[in-house]
């Protein structure tokens, strides 16, 4: 427990003493919020028919409705390229120091996860900094659903980004790979846009993408879709169906927290195999 504390606590610092990470990752998400968000509101509702002051999906709201992906963003971006440190590690030599340490590969590779899910929840809790800005209402119960789950999320990404770098020799490969993964995983998630309507092929590459059950619980939590009625839970693509059934929250949670087990395991015996 030592070996994993001493891995998870430097990566944890070293995330708070980089200040242009830690400001940086505000960019993409206020971008997608301004942008996306209030520029394209009024496009959106005009598309569902949600403009006009009456009917079932008069209360739209494009902004609320991407705030819970953009805290599912923050979490997955955060998480994934927590990883990224593995490779520079490996380049700059450190990786083999602490390899040939009494420190087993298994401790330092549950470290390593852990470290990026917590600076994964860190990084997810401080978007909530925008929520006096853009008219999204958060309570405290709430936040307290969100940081379980946060963690859950987080842990399985980060499971995914160490298995990928374990594979990987150079920051430049995997930054290569994690963007040709990052874009198709987030828009493929419901994160920006309702996932209504696609056709056979996507709708199969949302069902199998862990990032669509992780989102769909951050609007469970946060949009509380049981208060809202049927057609605007449909507009929003809230009622995620696999073959017909429609997932429950707790369903969402138990596919997740497989998936963060079976990628973690994998990326645990990766690390355990692969040379400095």
């Amino acid at each position: 427990m030592e070996a994993v504390f001493a891995v998870w606590q430097r990566d944890v610092i070293k995330f708070f003493r980089d200040k242009g990470r830690l400001i940086g990752s505000f960019a993409m998400p206020f971008m997608f919020l301004i942008l996306f968000g209030s520029g394209m509101s009024g496009a959106m509702q005009a598309m569902l028919g949600g403009g006009s002051n009456s009917g079932p999906l008069a209360n739209f709201d494009f902004v609320e409705f991407m705030f819970p992906g953009i805290i599912g963003m923050v979490v997955f971006n955060t998480a994934i390229f927590s990883a990224l440190s593995v490779v520079q590690d490996k380049e700059f030599g450190y990786m083999r120091e602490i390899l040939v340490s009494p420190m087993s590969r298994v401790s330092i590779a549950i470290g390593k996860v852990l470290g990026g899910t917590t600076v994964a929840v860190i990084q997810g809790l401080m978007m909530l900094i925008f929520v006096p800005f853009i008219g999204v209402s958060i309570s405290l119960a709430m936040i307290l659903q969100l940081i379980p789950i946060m963690f859950l999320v987080g842990f399985t990404i980060s499971a995914i980004g160490l298995l990928i770098a374990s594979s990987l020799k150079t920051s430049q490969g995997f930054q290569m790979v994690i963007q040709i993964l990052l874009f198709p995983m987030l828009f493929l998630s419901g994160a920006m846009f309702p996932l209504n309507g696609l056709p056979l092929w996507m709708d199969i590459i949302v069902k199998i993408n862990p990032l669509t059950y992780s989102v769909d619980m951050f609007k469970e939590i946060v949009l509380q879709p049981e208060t809202m009625s049927a057609p605007l839970r449909q507009a929003m693509g809230l009622d995620l169906e696999v073959f017909g059934h429609v997932i429950s929250f707790t369903e969402e949670i138990i596919v997740v927290g497989v998936i963060g087990a079976i990628f973690v395991t994998l990326a645990t015996m990766k690390f355990s195999k692969s040379e400095a």
